[in-house]
């Protein structure tokens, strides 16, 4: 295309869930049921751990800057599409796009490698519980928070530094309900199965490799479990298991998404709703709030503060 006819895209189009509008109501409630129990979840374990000194543990630290993840993570593309459903045309522009598209890999990107922190915090917590607190100290579990974050920003910098230079002069319409590469990346108006390569690379070479290796250290732990007590036994294997769903929640269907070429197909925006709404959601309940010190915690913060409410 020549440059002087270039016609420079300054928004994209959504199409969104559905076009009709019963659906559309019907999926708003669900999805703002979805997107307020998230944020209520993760909001009150970041509470209860920060307010209950008994939870001042490695584990629980690691579980609050789990539920802030998540929280930032769904805040990213929920709100947007919430809004969305009552919006005869779903738009957002060039900029916010970007935008999205940074903050989504940066926090997904942030999220992957902090659930190697606590498969790390786990394993430490399983082959050396006596020194499990000196390993776990506060200064290492600060250090490996800040890694994952450092690690997530770069490899959004990374995917948006690819995404920048790409020209989209039309068309402009996108068959999702947020941005993301693939769908962003087949409307550039030009070649970029190179491009696509790398970002295959960068994201679902990584997911599948961090994939096998997280199902590797459980199976490790679980082998190791043997030489324990039956009652532990039980305990940590019931861990264990609820680690395994939450990593397969979140990187089976990020391995779908970027481990394959960018083409599109028909479970794509079934297989997004889980990766970007859902999974936030069940995170806080599988992970944490299940766990019986947690759920104690959360009673005694109930009571303290009907207590003050009624003096």
């Amino acid at each position: 295309m020549e440059p002087g006819n270039t016609t420079w895209v300054s928004e994209f189009i959504f199409l969104g869930l559905s076009q009709t509008w019963e659906l559309q109501a019907f999926l708003f409630l669900v999805f703002l049921f979805v997107y307020t129990t998230t944020v209520v979840g993760n909001l009150l374990i970041m509470i209860t751990v920060t307010s209950e000194s008994q939870l001042h543990t490695p584990m629980y630290f690691l579980h609050r800057n789990l539920a802030l993840l998540d929280l930032c993570f769904s805040s990213v593309t929920a709100p947007k599409m919430l809004v969305d459903f009552f919006s005869e045309k779903k738009v957002i522009s060039y900029q916010g796009c970007m935008a999205q598209i940074f903050f989504f890999h940066f926090l997904g990107g942030a999220m992957v490698f902090f659930l190697s922190v606590m498969a790390y915090d786990h394993l430490v917590a399983i082959s050396r519980p006596l020194h499990y607190v000196t390993i776990m100290n506060t200064q290492l579990c600060v250090r490996l928070v800040v890694t994952v974050w450092i690690v997530g920003l770069a490899h959004s910098i990374s995917q948006l530094a690819l995404m920048l230079p790409l020209p989209f002069c039309g068309p402009n319409i996108l068959d999702n309900f947020y941005c993301d590469v693939p769908q962003v990346l087949r409307l550039a108006c030009t070649d970029t199965s190179i491009l696509e390569f790398l970002m295959i690379c960068n994201s679902g070479l990584l997911d599948v490799i961090l994939f096998f290796l997280l199902l590797n250290s459980y199976l490790v732990i679980l082998v190791m479990l043997r030489s324990h007590s039956e009652q532990a036994r039980r305990k940590a294997a019931s861990t264990c298991t609820t680690h395994i769903i939450v990593v397969s929640m979140i990187f089976i269907p990020s391995i779908y998404l970027y481990a394959r070429p960018f083409t599109l197909f028909s479970m794509d925006k079934a297989v997004s709703i889980s990766h970007t709404v859902l999974t936030p959601m069940l995170n806080p309940m599988i992970y944490t709030l299940r766990n019986q010190e947690m759920q104690a915690a959360v009673k005694r913060l109930a009571r303290r503060r009907l207590v003050c409410r009624r003096e």
